[in-house]
């Protein structure tokens, strides 16, 4: 499975979970967006809203594990 399709999976589920809102998301993916086009590191989603304070690291285990299952 390809990053891509895992962070677009990551981004849905967290919401759905209702761990973190659409427009944090969305911000997160913003900022993603804005690093690859800069030519920076890659950081996934997870990595980023927890750098926000968006998500716990408990949290994002959880969603992980909810991806893994969709597979």
């Amino acid at each position: 499975m390809g990053v891509d399709l895992v962070e677009e999976r990551f981004g849905t589920i967290a919401v759905k979970k209702g761990v973190i809102t659409k427009e944090q998301v969305l911000e997160a993916m913003k900022i993603q967006m804005e690093r690859d086009l800069d030519g920076l590191e890659h950081r996934l989603i997870g990595s980023i809203l927890y750098s926000m304070g968006y998500i716990t690291l408990p949290q994002i285990d959880e969603v992980v594990e909810a991806v893994k299952t969709c597979e």
